[in-house]
């Protein structure tokens, strides 16, 4: 069994072995996992991670939720069994977001950075392509302090092609819903030149655009799936294969296959606010 330390020594590694400078024409994939847990669907995490190994991904990035957590006692022994389970897929760089279910005290937190090799905010490039990390895990907001983070970041970044934001809970959801071009990730967002705004938490597939910036929430990758459970409505399970080519992002969002799905394949733009849009229903669904 994998110490903590020696799990994180594995992640960081991998990941600074794939960040190496390239020129901007490079092409690379990389996967998007949503929450495993959260009332976790036993099989379900297992099977996306199969799936996921078949795309020979760059590395995996996920929103956050991987220990059910909550309770100091017992969180040890779940980052234990995820080491478990991931054990077969260690020559895949891992990037992990703060959950709520991760981090949720003191020592919480100290065990999310032990596991994951990094702080709850972080960054990372791989290639042309820039990743913000944020912690919203303990809060429903971004806080001021994680918006200096951003801010300090991209501006650090600011001549990478491509630019990613990351964090668990979908902060932005209500801005962008009604439309609102104001408020401060859209704002940093805009002036950064930031292609993509990724979140989980709600474990539904959502996706909305504002201003030219793409606001992805993805499905759950184990986590209990809630309301009317149709996958025509956002509730499946999956994972999000991404292929970047220069300036060029391409994602194709993975139903995992039977017993836990159909393996039918979408784009994110088939979906909207509330489920497939209307040019995407009938196809497979």
């Amino acid at each position: 069994m994998w110490s903590a330390f020696a799990f994180a020594a594995v992640v960081v590694a991998a990941g600074l072995a794939n960040v190496a400078a390239r020129s901007p024409s490079d092409s690379f994939r990389f996967v998007i996992l949503g929450d495993r847990t959260g009332e976790t669907q036993r099989g379900v995490y297992e099977q996306i991670w199969k799936e996921t190994a078949t795309d020979d991904p760059a590395f995996v990035l996920t929103v956050g939720d991987t220990i059910q957590g909550l309770h100091d006692e017992s969180a040890e022994a779940e980052w234990a069994q995820v080491k478990r389970i991931l054990a077969p897929y260690r020559r895949i760089a891992l990037y992990l977001a703060p959950g709520n279910h991760d981090i949720w005290s003191e020592d919480s937190e100290a065990l999310f950075r032990a596991n994951a090799g990094h702080a709850p905010h972080y960054s990372f490039d791989y290639r042309q392509a820039h990743f913000t990390v944020l912690d919203n895990s303990r809060s429903e907001q971004i806080s001021s302090e994680e918006l200096m983070f951003l801010e300090a970041d991209l501006r650090a970044h600011a001549g990478q092609l491509m630019k990613f934001i990351v964090s668990h809970r979908p902060s932005w959801v209500l801005d962008v819903f009604l439309g609102n071009p104001n408020f401060a990730v859209q704002r940093l967002a805009k002036k950064y030149g930031v292609q993509c705004v990724i979140a989980g938490h709600v474990h539904q597939m959502i996706r909305a655009e504002l201003d030219g910036v793409e606001y992805l929430s993805m499905p759950s990758a184990g986590g209990h799936l809630r309301a009317s459970k149709k996958y025509e409505d956002g509730w499946f399970f999956a994972h999000t294969a991404v292929e970047v080519r220069g300036a060029d992002v391409r994602m194709r969002v993975k139903e995992v296959s039977a017993p836990y799905g159909r393996g039918r394949v979408t784009n994110p733009r088939d979906w909207g606010k509330a489920g497939l849009v209307e040019r995407a229903k009938g196809k497979g669904t």
